[in-house]
């Protein structure tokens, strides 16, 4: 079932998310909706939290981007990205790289705002499936960038929080229109 994307402005995206301890019915529905939301909006990433959840979950996929490629290692082995996609994590952590790079970003729960934004240019992570497992994942490209733009949801961290200041500036009138709306809509 294709769910609501929550906009700027709803609390739960400020909200920091809630460990899963025990995949049900329920964690494997909202997984599921999660899935077709993402997909239905054109994204390569989804928190839980754009949902309406504050849970340390999140789905992505971005085995049909191929102007911006990415690489992954799946405990220790490399893996084509299209075969494993797409990923769900559970109570993902994240490991940066040293070096950063400026890359275009934008957010479902952000319609129509895009900006550059410095991320590091690889990531490792361990996380949960929802099958029990650990995984460890090496991604570059722009998995590695979702990556890190997913799991600052989960923490209730947001791209224009990585905003320059000049860039958040120059966007504030459309920030401040869409946190009106948002908060107008609940």
């Amino acid at each position: 079932m294709k769910r609501e994307i929550v906009k700027y402005g709803d609390s739960v995206l400020r909200s920091k998310g809630k460990r899963i301890l025990e995949v049900d019915e329920g964690i494997r529905s909202l997984v599921s909706d999660m899935l077709e939301t993402m997909h239905g909006a054109n994204g390569v990433g989804l928190a839980a939290h754009q949902v309406g959840e504050a849970l340390q979950l999140t789905v992505l996929d971005v085995a049909n981007v191929e102007d911006r490629p990415s690489t992954l290692k799946l405990n220790g082995e490399d893996v084509q990205i299209e075969t494993v996609m797409p990923l769900v994590l559970l109570n993902p952590k994240l490991t940066l790289g040293r070096e950063t790079e400026q890359g275009l970003e934008g957010c479902l729960s952000f319609p129509e705002i895009t900006a550059d934004i410095d991320r590091a240019v690889s990531v490792g992570a361990i996380a949960e499936t929802l099958e029990g497992d650990t995984v460890n994942l090496e991604a570059t490209g722009l998995l590695a960038r979702a990556l890190q733009h997913e799991v600052d949801h989960l923490n209730g961290i947001l791209f224009i929080d990585r905003m320059s200041s000049a860039t958040k500036a120059s966007l504030s009138s459309r920030l401040k229109r869409l946190q009106k709306e948002t908060q107008r809509g609940e």
